[in-house]
């Protein structure tokens, strides 16, 4: 079927209503709601799958047939001729032919006037009857798939021109408009509401104008990928818009927001950016209770972390920051150790792994004990994974009814992140260095190990997605204490020392922001707690104070040059 088509369906039945009728520019009583109907138009641009949407509609699409007639445009009318259905080409209704390889079909007084001019204003209907234009009463829209087209793979601009529908958005906002008396619809779930309100069983006042709110709706969304990938054609593609839109769409209403007392809903992003950029908002549940906001911003967390390791890794978060990470050949030890790393933490958690979970490892989780008391059972609220195994999804769903079991794709990389603030927006480019992207400069007289530069890159990842300020110890891929969210730096330090406990010795310490001071300090105390290695970005004008401590207490010290502020 030909893009672009359009029809108009005529009523052949009568529906009895209260109230008066009018007449049209053809000559025929002219259908509105609460009026005695004689006939009703309904225009109709259908492209692509739509039509076989409408067939496959069975008895709803032969009430249809019922109440209109149709009038097409291109390769809808062929289509609905080989169904049997009679047609009349949009041609004999605007008297002038499609032109510019199809670029101009509906675009005419002949239809627009129809579908603009105000019932209740004779004026209006003067203007049509002396021009001999008649009114339409509904309006179905389904605009050229622009999104799939530029989404499906390498397009090229020319062919992106042209699947941008010009005479559809045209269609819908002149309906919306005057949705008053002219229903618009450009979603087919709708068409059964559509049907049972023109057959007088709906006689809801704001059925119209939730249709006309959609249809705005639907073309800004549109437009908003237009513009999009227009901006991305150009050399300033690497630069920030000067404006944009974000087009959302609810996936659900939550329960309440953070607290109880706030209302909240989850809404997926359509920008051309996000197309599979993977994360938590694609994510398949496949078992447990719904997912609340909470929720949503804790697996979101603990899946961007565990996405960041290239070994099997286990990640354990809780309120948005991970208490336990472990990376091992062995992802039954890499969770273990996890766990292990704050155990009290990790009761009610979130666990994040980035390699399939199988029978042996869901059983694992199903009944591993708590290493504090090595009785009770760990319980979670949310198991996230790239994938499961048949049997290790049916062992994982007998541990709870209600554990969340989420299937993820791996986050992707180059994101832009928004944050809202009162009355505006901040975007950045998301954080995506990674140690093996940054180079660690030896700042100290001691050169440190190979192991314990590998702790320290270890640590870097973790402290990474640790809300500032942020402190991690680590040692043989394994975050043994983490501090966080503290004002100071020295704070979160000592939180880290004291879930680490005497593991600390010889262990690597990262931080996300330099030291402002060494002396009497933070760098002084991890030196005489038996720390083994620092890392940090450097960059205050009291470097050299942590340098000269490193050295009295030979403790080795690099210098990242990257900050990973998170707030």
């Amino acid at each position: 079927m030909a893009s672009g088509s359009k029809s108009i369906w005529r009523p052949i039945r009568q529906i009895e209503q209260k109230a008066g009728a009018i007449r049209d520019g053809h000559g025929v009583k002219q259908a509105r709601y609460r009026c005695q109907i004689k006939q009703t138009w309904l225009l109709l641009e259908m492209v692509f799958s739509v039509w076989g949407n409408l067939l496959s509609s069975g008895h709803l699409m032969r009430r249809y047939f019922e109440l209109f007639s149709i009038i097409s445009t291109g390769g809808t009318a062929s289509s609905l001729e080989a169904s049997g259905v009679n047609v009349t080409k949009v041609e004999e209704i605007t008297h002038f032919p499609e032109m510019l390889d199809g670029r101009v079909k509906t675009l005419h007084p002949s239809i627009h006037g129809g579908i603009l001019a105000r019932r209740d204003q004779e004026h209006h209907l003067k203007a049509l009857k002396e021009h001999g234009i008649g009114t339409f009463d509904v309006v179905v829209v389904n605009l050229y798939p622009f999104y799939d087209k530029v989404t499906s793979g390498a397009i090229s601009f020319e062919d992106g021109i042209e699947n941008i529908d010009i005479g559809g958005p045209t269609l819908i906002r002149a309906a919306a408009k005057n949705h008053k008396d002219v229903l618009v619809v450009v979603d087919h779930k709708d068409y059964p509401a559509l049907l049972e309100y023109l057959e007088g069983k709906q006689d809801d006042p704001d059925f119209r104008r939730t249709l006309a709110w959609k249809a705005f709706q639907h073309v800004a969304s549109y437009d908003s990928a237009v513009s999009e990938w227009l901006w991305k054609q150009s050399n300033k593609a690497d630069t920030f818009p000067p404006s944009f839109t974000v087009p959302l769409t609810v996936k659900s209403t939550l329960r309440y927001g953070e607290n109880p007392h706030q209302k909240a809903a989850f809404y997926g992003d359509k920008s051309l950016s996000l197309v599979n950029a993977g994360g938590i908002a694609t994510a398949i549940q496949h078992h447990g209770k719904e997912m609340s906001y909470n929720n949503y911003l804790d697996a979101d967390a603990a899946w961007n972390c565990v996405s960041e390791f290239e070994s099997p890794t286990c990640v354990v978060v809780k309120h948005t920051n991970p208490c336990g990470v472990a990376s091992r050949p062995d992802i039954l030890e890499a969770y273990r150790l996890a766990v292990k790393g704050d155990p009290v933490s990790a009761f009610g958690g979130i666990v994040a792994f980035n390699t399939t979970i199988d029978e042996d490892l869901a059983r694992e989780i199903r009944e591993f004990r708590s290493p504090t008391d090595g009785e009770t059972r760990m319980f979670y609220e949310i198991i996230v994974a790239p994938g499961y195994t048949e049997k290790g999804l049916e062992v994982l769903k007998g541990k709870s009814k209600t554990l969340r079991i989420l299937e993820a794709k791996r986050s992707g990389k180059g994101m832009l992140s928004l944050r809202q603030v009162t009355g505006g927006w901040l975007a950045q480019e998301s954080d995506d260095l990674t140690p093996e992207d940054i180079t660690f400069t030896k700042m100290s007289e001691r050169t440190p190990e190979d192991s314990e530069l590998s702790d320290a890159k270890f640590a870097c990842l973790c402290v990474k997605h640790v809300k500032s300020n942020a402190i991690v110890i680590a040692k043989n891929n394994c975050m043994l204490g983490m501090g966080s969210g503290q004002p100071n730096r020295r704070e979160s330090l000592r939180i880290a020392f004291k879930k680490a406990g005497k593991e600390a010795k010889g262990a690597a310490l990262a931080s996300d922001a330099f030291f402002p001071f060494a002396w009497n300090d933070a760098v002084e105390e991890a030196c005489q707690s038996g720390i083994g290695v620092i890392a940090e970005p450097g960059g205050s004008i009291r470097d050299q104070d942590a340098v000269d401590c490193c050295n009295k207490y030979g403790v080795a010290l690099v210098f990242t040059g990257v900050r990973h502020f998170k707030h």
